[in-house]
């Protein structure tokens, strides 16, 4: 079995697959200084907790945060006797012209959108701390992306940075504008994230595909939050872990 860890700046997303099948998925909160130890009872409870009594016997990883990626080898070690796969820019894809600091999750999404829609000019929107856009035309040959503060990223900016604004709950307001200070918050974060993203995306359908045909896939915590303002045309959850498994596949065999 193959145990999948998506290690973000907020949480640690993870699966298990089975005969490429995924089993379960878990998240964990990615805080600065946790330990081989509390990761790797928090691994082995999940499984528990789940039913899975296979063995693990292979761990990929893609991570954003360098800090905790001691920890992680350490937990592979300790609790599962395994030295994990990493994934990153060196790692062969199949997918062309990565840079040295292309984020690993970024890279496994891609590979998981290009190998379930292949031959296709694909944008790949990933909403998470922060919100990614990336273009992949149907060469795999990577133009590039924007990056954005994600819904919550930018929430914590407007509470830290100003006196009276409370944190608000992100969600799809009923209304453009209120006379409520809470409402108001919560329709320019949607509203602000819409149409940036709606802007970037055409943008690169004109710039980047010159208006050809092209797929839009959406992935990450806040993706189904915009699920009905007709601008994704797939939206996948898993996708990161997919191309992570994916990526594994392909080690495995060289």
């Amino acid at each position: 079995m193959l145990l999948c860890l998506d290690v973000g700046n907020s949480h640690i997303f993870g699966g298990v697959f089975k005969n490429e099948k995924l089993q379960c998925s878990f998240r964990h909160v990615t805080y600065p200084g946790v330990t081989s130890d509390q990761l790797g009872i928090f691994l082995k409870t999940v499984l528990r907790e789940n039913n899975i009594s296979d063995i693990i016997d292979r761990i990929a990883i893609c991570s954003v945060v360098p800090s905790i990626d001691y920890s992680l080898v350490a937990t592979c070690k300790k609790y599962f006797n395994l030295d994990p796969f990493f994934l990153s820019a060196a790692i062969d894809t199949g997918i062309k012209n990565y840079q040295a600091g292309t984020g690993a999750d970024l890279i496994a999404g891609n590979l998981a959108a290009t190998t379930l829609y292949p031959q296709q000019h694909l944008i790949v929107v990933d909403l998470g701390t922060a919100t990614t856009i990336t273009a992949i035309n149907h060469q795999l040959y990577f133009l590039g992306g924007a990056i954005l503060a994600g819904l919550k990223t930018s929430m914590t900016s407007l509470q830290d940075n100003t006196a009276k604004l409370p944190p608000v709950e992100i969600l799809q307001p009923q209304n453009i504008v209120s006379n409520q200070t809470i409402a108001s918050i919560q329709s320019g974060l949607y509203y602000g994230h819409l149409g940036a993203m709606r802007e970037i995306i055409a943008q690169i359908k004109t710039r980047c595909f010159n208006s050809e045909k092209s797929l839009v896939i959406s992935t990450g915590g806040f993706a189904h939050l915009f699920e009905n303002e007709k601008l994704f045309d797939v939206i996948i959850p898993n996708l990161v872990l997919e191309g992570l498994k994916i990526a594994a596949n392909k080690h495995k065999t060289l």
